[in-house]
């Protein structure tokens, strides 16, 4: 998932802003995303049991590329394919390739709750590879959302273990560095996407950076391939895995980005651990313990406060 700040919207949101989008139309983009991506969790789950991370990561990508460009063809993005295909594959390794592979090795540890709940740090990420990259100090109250969030986080790794019944305390605190950096290259790939990509179709993007990280995981997969073969739940869940929770995901996501801007795209990293908890619960029977839902409210309140999308009302001096 890519964004970008909430002040500095790309290109397309220009033309937004020109012709509003009704209330109800985005909404129903982000909630059905947030389904999406927090289903993402519950499939990856499942798919790396038996295919192990990086083969679980590289069918899904390979998927959603396969889904994705004929789509793009069709609708004659082609020329745009080609003429932004270094940057749209850069942003691909970034976007999607690593972050899928991270998360991936992470949930053969960790339940899928949590690592949905430690995906909910993207947006900070985000604001810290902007400041780096476009010299984008933000302003005091974000800071002091940074550090909120990040203290959430680190709440939630301090007890990490004690999470996972049979894990060892290393592994899990591997397994919640992995979804940081994770969250990481999610930042450096909504830099790189308004830096290289501003203005791109939506499709154009989504496609070009499944492609990409197709070609960036092929050859780990190849070597690393289980050598029994996964059973049939297992195809199914990466074949939705790769076209509904990636191809059909990412074109909404763009599209939100395009149609409601960035600050309300950001919006769905609240959503998506909501639903990747219920998936978990419901179908894997996963537990949810009162100190996980503690540090996802500090980890959310630093999120809204870092990217903006909630901003403290201190009363401003009176002009004498």
């Amino acid at each position: 998932m890519t964004t970008t700040q909430n002040n500095n919207a790309p290109a397309t949101a220009a033309t937004t802003a020109a012709k509003p989008l009704a209330p109800t139309a985005w909404l129903i983009d982000l909630v059905l995303l947030g389904a999406l991506w927090g289903a993402s969790f519950l499939f990856m789950r499942i798919g790396a049991a038996e295919f192990g991370a990086l083969p679980t990561a590289a069918v899904r990508v390979a998927i959603a590329a396969l889904f994705l460009l004929p789509i793009a063809l069709l609708r004659g993005q082609g020329p745009s394919l080609a003429k932004h295909w270094k940057a749209s594959l850069l942003v691909g390794v970034f976007n999607s390739g690593m972050p899928f592979a991270l998360f991936c090795f992470a949930l053969l540890t960790i339940n899928t709750g949590l690592a949905a709940v430690l995906n909910a740090t993207t947006p900070m990420f985000g604001a810290l590879v902007a400041w780096a990259w476009f010299r984008e100090r933000p302003a005091n109250w974000r800071l002091v959302g940074l550090l909120i969030g990040f203290a959430g986080v680190a709440m939630l790794a301090s007890r990490s273990a004690g999470l996972h019944a049979g894990a060892s305390s290393n592994a899990a605190l591997f397994a919640v560095l992995a979804c940081l950096g994770a969250c990481l290259c999610y930042g450096i790939s909504a830099s790189a996407t308004r830096a290289y990509l501003g203005g791109v179709p939506a499709l154009t993007t989504a496609t070009g950076s499944q492609i990409g990280a197709t070609a960036f995981l092929a050859l780990p997969a190849i070597l690393l391939w289980p050598a029994q073969m996964p059973s049939l739940r297992a195809w199914l869940a990466l074949l939705a895995l790769g076209i509904a929770c990636t191809g059909v995901a990412y074109i909404l996501f763009f599209r939100l980005i395009e149609r409601a801007g960035p600050a309300r795209a950001l919006t769905v990293t609240f959503l998506v651990p909501v639903f990747a908890l219920f998936y978990g619960a419901v179908f894997l029977g996963e537990n949810i313990t009162q100190w996980m839902l503690i540090c996802a409210l500090v980890i959310v309140c630093g999120v809204a406060l870092s990217t903006g999308i909630v901003k403290p009302g201190w009363p401003r001096k009176a002009p004498a």
